[in-house]
């Protein structure tokens, strides 16, 4: 569980959607980014990710870059929106970094404010860099203002 502070958001990330990250972390110095995006519920205030796809045959994979290009990202998000009535819906992004603690570079950074005020209905927009340890979670706004999750510490 995750949660932005300031706010009182939370994130809840599925079981599945962690075994994912955990299969494209690059643990490798031969290992190359993987992304895709991430595919859930809004619940009021908070998120639950259901769904991360995986990297497609499309994408562009290297070892300090990741383009998802691939139409069948799309796809499925369509297919998981009509199959759901609507309540599954595209969240955002996720990529690998090869670092331990990942940190947005300003190419990240770039991509998420564009996605965000690109948008039409103006929803904030979920973004997820996958470390060799650990997440790099935030929100990025209609504005394109980016504000952290924290993972709440269990007792």
């Amino acid at each position: 569980m995750w949660q932005m502070p300031s706010q009182k958001i939370y994130l809840l990330f599925q079981a599945s959607v962690l075994e994912t990250f955990d299969m494209y972390r690059q643990n490798s110095r031969a290992a190359t980014e993987a992304g895709g995006i991430l595919l859930g519920h809004v619940r009021g205030e908070h998120v639950e990710v259901i769904q991360a796809t995986q990297p497609q045959a499309g994408d562009v994979r290297h070892r300090m870059r990741y383009e998802r290009n691939d139409p069948g990202h799309q796809t499925e998000a369509d297919l998981m929106w009509k199959q759901s009535d609507g309540e599954i819906r595209y969240l955002g992004e996720w990529h690998t970094h090869p670092e331990d603690w990942p940190s947005p570079s300003s190419v990240d950074m770039d991509g998420w404010r564009y996605r965000a005020l690109a948008r039409q209905d103006g929803r904030a927009t979920l973004s997820v860099i996958v470390g060799r340890v650990g997440l790099y979670v935030s929100l990025v706004d209609g504005q394109g203002e980016t504000t952290l999750f924290q993972e709440c510490q269990s007792s």
